[in-house]
Parts: C-alpha cells; sequence; structure tokens
C-alpha cells in the first residue's frame, strides 16, 4: 500500500492500470506499424486516438469492478465485466475516430487496431487477475494474537490481499480462548524476534486489543522494526487494509494524537468552490433525466414529485433533504420512521428503477448548491436515528464534524444499511473520510459511485 493525498492505493492496482494504459496504446499502434499503413494514418491523429482509447478502456474497467483487489468475484464475473466494457469502449471509439478523420482507408484501419488492442487487453485482464501470483511480489505476514481479533485480521487479509501469506499465528500469554486452528499456531518457546527471522517475516500485524500485563513484548517488536519489518497495530492495519477506522481498535486518545481530522478553512474553501462548480454541471447534464423521472412519477401514482424529509447535518444541524419521492404516499402513515429494506413493498415501480440507478438523489444538487450538503461525506441520518444511533454507537457523533454529503466512502466501501449494525459497519468507513478526506479523496469517491450505478451494487 502506498499513501496518495492521505489517502491509502494499493501499488498493484496502480500498476495494473498503468501496464493495461500502456499496453492498449501499444495494441492500438501496432497493427499499423506492422501492416505498413502509417504513411496512410496521420501520426498525430494516430497517437491521440490510442491515449484516447485506452483511457476510456481503463475508466471502464475500473468502473465495473475490474481493478478490484478483493477475492468476491468469481472468473465468471470478472470474464462478463471485462465483456461489458468492450461493449461500452467499442461506441467510444467509433466516436474518436470519426472526429479525427474523414477518410473511410483511416477509419477502417483504426477500427481495426481498436478491436485488437480491445481483444488483446481484455483478455489479459479477464484471466490475469484469477492466476497465482509471483513468489516475488508475495509478502510474508505474522500475525501477533491468535484471539478472535486475529481471527479477523486473518480473514481479511485472506479476502483482500492476493498477494500476501500468513505465515502463522504468533499467541500472547493471555491468548487462552484461541480461535486459530492448532498448526496455524507459532509456537511460544522461542522468542518472537527468533520466529520472525526464522520465518523471514516481511511484517508483523499486533492483533490484540489487550496490552498491559507483559502482553506486548515491546523491546522484541522493537527489534523487529529496527531489522525492517513493519509492524503495524490494529487501528493502523484496518484503516490501510480496508479504508476504515475499526470502533473495537479505537479510543478516544487516537482521534486526539493521531494525524487526520485536519477541518482547516484552506480545505474548507477548496471543497465548497469543487461543490459549487460540479454540482452546477451535474445538474446541466441530469436536466433531462430529470424531467423524465417527473413525468413517470407522476403518470405513476400522481403528486408529489419530491419529498423533503428533516435530516441531521454539519455540528448536529437539522436541515431539509429533497429526494424524488420513491415510495407510496402512506409509506410511514403511522408516524414511525422505518429502515428502508431489501424488497421494500413500499417503494413504487419506477420508485425501484430509480432507486437501484439512484436517481432519486438527484435532486440534493440543489441542496448542495445551498451549502447544506456537499457531493462527497457522510449519509445524512434522520433525526429519529442520529439519537438512537449516537446512544448505541460510540464516536458516531464524530461523523457530524463534515457535512453529508450525496454520496461518500462507506456507500461506495458498503452495501445498503439498513440496521443499527449495518450504521456501525458503515460508521468505521465514515471515520476513514473524516480522519483522511482531500479533493483527491472525493474525486476517487465520485468515480467509483459511477461504477456502483453501473453494475447495481449496493441498490434497494
Amino acid at each position: 500500500m502506498i499513501r496518495v493525498f492521505s489517502h491509502w492505493v494499493y501499488w498493484k492496482t496502480i500498476l495494473r492500470m498503468v501496464f493495461d494504459l500502456v499496453f492498449t496504446v501499444v495494441c492500438v499502434i501496432s497493427p499499423v506499424l506492422l501492416w505498413g499503413q502509417s504513411e496512410k494514418v496521420e501520426v498525430e491523429n494516430l497517437v491521440v486516438f490510442a491515449v484516447a482509447f485506452a483511457l476510456a478502456m481503463v475508466l471502464f474497467n475500473a468502473w465495473l469492478g475490474l481493478y478490484n483487489r478483493r477475492r468476491g468475484s468469481s472468473a465468471e464475473q470478472i470474464r462478463s465485466r471485462a465483456v461489458l466494457s468492450l461493449y461500452l469502449s467499442i461506441p467510444f471509439a467509433y466516436g474518436v475516430f470519426s472526429l479525427l478523420s474523414n477518410a473511410d482507408d483511416n477509419q477502417r484501419i483504426l477500427v481495426l487496431s481498436a478491436l485488437f488492442a480491445l481483444f488483446l487487453t481484455l483478455l489479459h485482464r479477464a484471466y490475469s487477475l484469477r492466476r497465482h501470483n509471483a513468489k516475488a511480489l508475495t509478502r510474508r505476514v505474522l500475525v501477533f494474537g491468535a484471539g478472535k481479533e486475529a481471527s479477523q485480521v486473518g480473514d481479511v487479509l485472506l479476502d483482500t490481499d492476493p498477494d500476501i501469506e500468513i505465515v502463522g499465528f504468533y499467541p500472547t500469554p493471555n491468548d487462552a480462548g484461541m480461535t486459530i486452528p492448532g498448526q496455524r499456531i507459532l509456537p511460544r518457546e522461542k522468542p518472537l524476534s527468533d520466529t520472525v527471522a526464522a520465518l523471514n517475516v516481511d511484517e508483523i500485524i499486533v492483533a490484540v486489543l489487550e496490552r498491559r500485563g507483559g502482553v506486548m513484548p515491546l523491546r522484541e517488536l522493537l527489534d523487529c522494526k529496527m531489522s525492517g519489518v513493519r509492524v503495524l497495530d490494529l487501528a493502523s492495519y484496518f484503516e490501510r487494509a480496508l479504508g476504515q477506522i475499526r470502533l473495537d481498535s479505537l479510543k478516544a486518545g487516537w482521534l486526539i494524537f493521531g494525524d487526520g481530522f485536519r477541518q482547516g478553512w484552506g480545505r474548507t474553501l477548496i471543497k465548497r468552490v469543487f461543490d459549487i462548480v460540479a454540482a452546477s454541471i451535474l445538474l446541466l447534464l441530469a436536466t433531462p433525466v430529470m424531467l423524465l423521472t417527473t413525468l413517470l412519477i407522476i403518470l405513476e401514482d400522481g403528486f408529489p414529485v419530491f419529498y423533503r424529509q428533516e435530516r441531521v447535518g454539519r455540528n448536529g444541524r437539522t436541515f431539509n433533504v429533497i429526494k424524488f419521492r420513491s415510495m407510496r404516499k402512506d409509506a410511514e402513515s403511522d408516524g414511525t420512521p422505518k429502515w428502508a429494506a431489501a424488497n421494500d413493498n413500499r417503494v413504487t415501480r419506477v420508485g425501484r428503477i430509480i432507486r437501484r440507478l439512484r436517481i432519486d438523489e438527484l435532486p440534493q444538487l440543489f441542496t448542495v448548491l445551498a451549502g447544506d450538503m456537499s457531493l462527497v461525506g457522510p449519509r445524512p441520518e434522520r433525526p429519529y436515528f442520529v439519537d438512537r444511533l449516537t446512544r448505541e454507537i460510540p464516536f458516531y457523533a464524530v461523523r457530524h464534524s463534515v457535512k453529508p454529503g450525496v454520496t461518500g466512502w462507506a456507500q461506495v466501501s458498503y452495501h445498503y444499511g439498513a440496521s443499527v449494525d449495518d450504521s456501525l459497519q458503515k460508521l468505521q468507513y465514515d471515520l476513514y473520510y473524516v480522519k483522511n478526506h482531500t479533493l483527491f479523496l472525493d474525486i476517487v469517491i465520485l468515480f467509483e459511485t459511477v461504477g456502483v450505478v453501473l453494475t447495481g451494487k449496493g441498490a434497494q
């Protein structure tokens, strides 16, 4: 992992994107040169086309999750998304080369080059994601601890990072109720530093919450770090690996004395200018869709088209959020707020479509221009749920230190939440955003939001 503007980015994802970019450019240019057709196509046009086409390929691949490093996708899903990327890229290719040249010969050559590049790039992407990684790129990780926290770390490692090898779990004196299988437990007869050296460990993850009573071999961990082995605690590991601040490993002192959580005037000003410019552009582009949505809602269920609902914003101040109405008029006729649920029978037919495509959220762009919301931030909740969640979940109020957003890090990282437990999980992502938010992270979230809409992830 490398840190870019306070946000952790997986280095191999960057390498894959760079490789795809360069590989696609080479695949577009090579056939023209090999077939001796370079004199028929202007070099400038060829280079512009190759770069534009390669950028489009990388964007579509990213939106469709082909650079996602989690192991949840099957080979069939990856191949189907690669084919969808093909279909999305072809119209773009036609648009680019039609602008570059009017000559039929030029267009035929560029079409053949584009198809050649598409075929080889998608073939490489569909199968390279499933192959075993080279031993030279594998990191050897030792987990210090053998309890519940260590088991969670082991599961996350196996699920999110295909380039690691867990060499074993080193138990602490307090690990009486070990949840790790015995064959994966390393013997405590040897000191930790000797075990690390013998197993050629690259990284140690300290997966224990209780550090008193001699549980932590501080001297040995220091020796390991001085010898070049990376040592991470639970909070730092989950922040880096999952983009979340884990509540079970979080203490108030870490929030106070740790880095991040900066809310300076410069950052606020940049974010506000970006919100105004981006929201204005999006409203202009979305006007036809919003007019069509208005018509469909009226035809199916009459007025009102919009609904207003009180939500909690920055510093606990309430405001009214505006959305397209996607539920029946009597959705909460008893006056009791309810979580939205999967296959909610209160949702209309039009509502189900606009919720899936996130079209119901578009009127919130007016709220962004008004200054009550931002394009990116924690999703605002209703006061009824905020009061309940603040009592039940520690540090929940921290998310109100920034403006709520139309989309957010939790929305692109976690499935649709409709319970207290889901709110707890999403809070961990919201805390990561509050700690590390920058313009770069906002752009990453907006980019991934497009992918969420394209794939229908998390819609209800």
